[in-house]
């Protein structure tokens, strides 16, 4: 399987990965804020549509390499960095959507998380919507590969590779690819 995000229009990026299961464990992953901060970040997710999912990031924390310089138009940016957003899709364990806030209303755009179990694995497919910008489309790409690699080493335990050297070298690839 390709871990390269697809590009399947122009604002729009999907990934794919097959995990190790059961489906509930890699739901939980998705939605238990303590897990979630293992890969992504942490907070609260309200299950149900309408509710809010907290998303409060902190990438220095998922790797051992703590100390490593995030890429320098990253470096302004604080060492948290939290926001909400709205479910939109809820369907346990095989669908989680939610917005995603932009810099202005304009820019919000939407995650979604799909599950469906092969075997004893799970295919999560990733599909984030309506990012116009070029700069957020290659940070976002960037980003959820990085992030989906983690979540990758997490569940097969294995020791997470440092996060701003995976995200920067991804950036400069996706520059490339899209």
């Amino acid at each position: 399987m390709n871990n390269y995000g697809e590009l399947i229009d122009d604002n729009t990026i999907k990934f794919s990965r097959l995990l190790p299961g059961p489906i509930e464990r890699v739901w939980l992953y998705l939605t238990d804020s303590d897990k979630r901060a293992t890969w992504l970040a942490a907070g609260k997710t309200e299950q149900t549509i309408g509710g809010v999912v907290e998303l409060k990031f902190h990438n220095a924390s998922l790797s051992a390499s703590a100390d490593e310089p995030p890429a320098e138009k990253y470096r302004d940016m604080p060492e948290h960095v939290s926001f909400e957003g709205t479910i939109t899709q809820y369907d346990p364990p095989h669908l989680l959507s939610y917005n995603w806030p932009g810099e202005t209303p304009e820019e919000e755009s939407e995650v979604s998380f799909q599950l469906e179990p092969q075997g004893d694995k799970v295919l999560l497919t990733v599909i984030h919507r309506r990012i116009y910008k070029r700069s957020d489309l290659l940070g976002a790409t960037a980003g959820w590969h990085t992030h989906l690699d983690i979540l990758d080493d997490v569940l097969n335990d294995r020791p997470t590779k440092p996060f701003w050297t995976v995200h920067n070298a991804l950036e400069k690839e996706y520059g490339k690819r899209i």
